[in-house]
């Protein structure tokens, strides 16, 4: 549902965490390295702790329902922005960004992300709210989303150009050579555009493509614009440190698409059912309500993510665990000398 949160609020929420990421961004501009694993662990615990203190004081103002849903959406959209971490390392190396410079790329791409994210969540809930109907593609969305990862038939690993970045390219003329942080150069005595601003839109609308799954999803947890957009917001600010922290570790997670998949298809099961507690489609039930399709409780649906990122990644890491002792045995044992 839609929850009619203090409109002072909501402002000074938007107005402080835009003051974040300006700040965010001007540090990492003017210095320009590349993060420690310990740099990197007490920026990623600094955001999610200030994502959680941000659930409780929605929480104070607005009660237990804005704040159940935010903690569910940020999870959800946290946990599938993991997911789009292993393109973002094929991106860095497809564009050879040097590594200093990958903090300011990710940065920029994350707020040229939220943007579009943030009128793609203006448009679907002005969608939702004219069409209610609109639940049972989302709902049979996700779930096919969901078949998909568990089939393991997607295209991450194969990084290809979009239409936006190939679009770009056609019309600004772009330097084969960084210079620096630089989004423009001079070649030549000519002005020129460098691969930086090819890569800041491979970040951005790359992002988008996937938030093309993630929208859907926390949509079928709030309904709530503002809550739709602060915890896509907190989700994609610890992105950036987060990509450092992980590292070689995104390998490891070997079960985090299962876990993606279990989330997405309870999710778009859970939109299905309310779009039948809801409808209003004239073939379905002759356009009544559909009385015994249950509510899926937000407790539930914390539950059923928590459990499933949870489960999947000490899964993950007793089985890459395993794997890594397996392959050391034979080593280990040698051959009787002679």
């Amino acid at each position: 549902m839609v929850h009619e949160l203090p409109l002072w609020f909501e402002w000074a929420s938007l107005a402080a965490l835009i003051l974040l990421l300006a700040v965010d961004l001007v540090v990492v501009g003017r210095r320009p390295h590349v993060p420690s694993m310990k740099e990197s662990g007490l920026w990623v615990g600094f955001y999610v702790t200030l994502a959680l203190v941000f659930g409780l004081v929605m929480l104070a103002v607005g009660g237990t329902a804005p704040a159940g849903e935010f903690y569910a959406g940020w999870l959800t959209e946290y946990s599938l922005s993991v997911d789009n971490l292993f393109v973002f390392v094929i991106i860095m190396s497809r564009f050879a960004v040097p590594k200093q410079h990958q903090q300011m790329v990710l940065m920029v791409g994350i707020i040229i992300a939220l943007v579009l994210r943030g009128a793609f969540i203006l448009a679907g809930a002005a969608i939702l709210e004219q069409f209610v109907w609109v639940f049972y593609l989302f709902g049979a969305f996700l779930i096919y989303t969901a078949i998909k990862l568990v089939a393991g038939d997607d295209d991450e690993e194969e990084f290809k150009e979009n239409v936006a970045i190939r679009l770009l390219r056609r019309v600004v003329p772009v330097s084969k050579d960084y210079d620096g942080a630089k989004v423009r150069t001079v070649v030549d005595g000519k002005k020129l555009f460098t691969p930086m601003l090819v890569v800041f839109v491979a970040i951005g609308s790359t992002d988008l493509l996937f938030a093309l799954d993630s929208i859907p999803a926390i949509f079928g947890l709030t309904k709530d614009p503002f809550i739709v957009f602060t915890a896509n917001l907190f989700a994609l600010m610890g992105l950036r440190q987060l990509y450092f922290l992980l590292g070689g570790l995104l390998e490891r997670l070997v079960y985090l698409p299962i876990a993606l998949a279990v989330i997405l298809g309870f999710i778009g099961v859970k939109l299905i059912l309310e779009a039948l507690h809801t409808n209003t489609l004239p073939f379905i039930n002759g356009g009544e309500h559909v009385g015994w399709a249950p509510e899926i409780p937000i407790w539930l649906s914390l539950a059923v993510i928590l459990g499933s990122i949870a489960i999947a990644t000490v899964a993950s890491l007793l089985k890459t665990r395993r794997t890594a002792v397996l392959a050391e045995e034979p080593s280990e044992t040698g051959t009787p000398s002679a």
